[in-house]
């Protein structure tokens, strides 16, 4: 048993290889608006590509190594993720998702970019400097892009952890890079013109639109 079980009241059942938790202790928990540094994060979304096969597997994995954290690092991988989804609301992006999904409402966009980000921080990153590099991540089996569950994997460790919300200790006040505070944009691309859309993201337009 490791210092973190001790702490924590992790207990192994030898019989069955499964962990049991017990509560953490919130008491001294405060609300925080300090993001998990960003190595760690992409740290543990590379580990969850490489041990998983599919999105529901991978989810629950997430839930696994997010609960190993201290509460403040939980609700710093929902910071962080809120980030990352600010970072990347933009039309451009929004092209990419539409024309990679057969369109695009703006809940959909939500959950669309929680899945580039589920890819990994390459995926994220080359998507952030060029949507249409999502022509890598394209898989024939697919059929949508979006992971709604990934922006709660934080939520759910924390509240098996800790039995709280993760929410009530976020602190709005000074945490910006959310939903709600999003920046104003013009679409320059329109659904109506496919060819304005064919313009920004080639690669997935030849390849996914109509097909």
């Amino acid at each position: 048993m490791g210092l973190f079980d001790k702490l924590f009241g992790k207990k192994e059942n030898s019989e069955s290889g499964q962990i049991n938790n017990t509560n953490i202790d919130t008491t001294q928990l405060t609300k925080t608006a300090e993001m998990l540094d960003e190595d760690l994060y992409w740290s543990i979304i590379d580990k969850s590509l490489k041990s998983t096969r599919n999105q529901d597997e991978q989810e629950q994995f997430l839930i696994k190594e997010i609960g190993k954290l201290t509460p403040k690092e939980m609700i710093g991988f929902r910071l962080r993720t809120d980030k990352l989804l600010y970072d990347t609301y933009n039309s451009e992006m929004w092209c990419a998702g539409y024309i990679m999904n057969g369109g695009c409402s703006d809940d959909g966009f939500e959950y669309f970019r929680n899945w580039v980000i589920s890819r990994g921080k390459d995926a994220y990153y080359n998507a952030k400097k060029n949507p249409d590099n999502l022509i890598t991540e394209v898989d024939e089996n697919a059929e949508m892009y979006d992971f709604e569950s990934f922006w709660y994997v934080a939520l759910e460790a924390f509240k098996q952890r800790t039995g709280k919300s993760l929410y009530d200790y976020i602190d709005d006040e000074n945490f910006k890079t959310k939903e709600g505070q999003y920046p104003q944009f013009e679409f320059t691309w329109q659904e109506e013109n496919p060819e304005s859309m064919k313009k920004i993201c080639p690669k997935l337009f030849a390849k996914l639109w109509n097909h």
